[in-house]
């Protein structure tokens, strides 16, 4: 899966399941601001990667994650350990 998919893939559930504008996402977007998340939304945030790349989070991974830039990159480098 190359990064163009990845990220297309990110940003249509971000619009689909949190409800984000598309006119907000851009790869310098801070990920907490733009999606509003709390805890709980952190938990489908999670629950959605998984089910759509097969790849599984833990709060570690989100410890240097600001903007959605840093979250693509994240989602790339944890399929290419698969």
């Amino acid at each position: 899966m190359n990064k163009e998919v990845i990220i297309e893939k990110i940003n249509d559930f971000l619009i689909d399941e949190f409800e984000v504008e598309a006119e907000e996402i851009s790869p310098e977007a801070n990920l907490k601001e733009t999606l509003e998340l709390d805890s709980l939304d952190f938990v489908d945030l999670v629950v959605a990667v998984e089910s759509n790349f097969g790849v599984k989070l833990v709060g570690e991974d989100f410890v240097d994650i600001v903007s959605l830039q840093n979250f693509y990159d994240l989602i790339e480098n944890k399929i290419k350990m698969l």
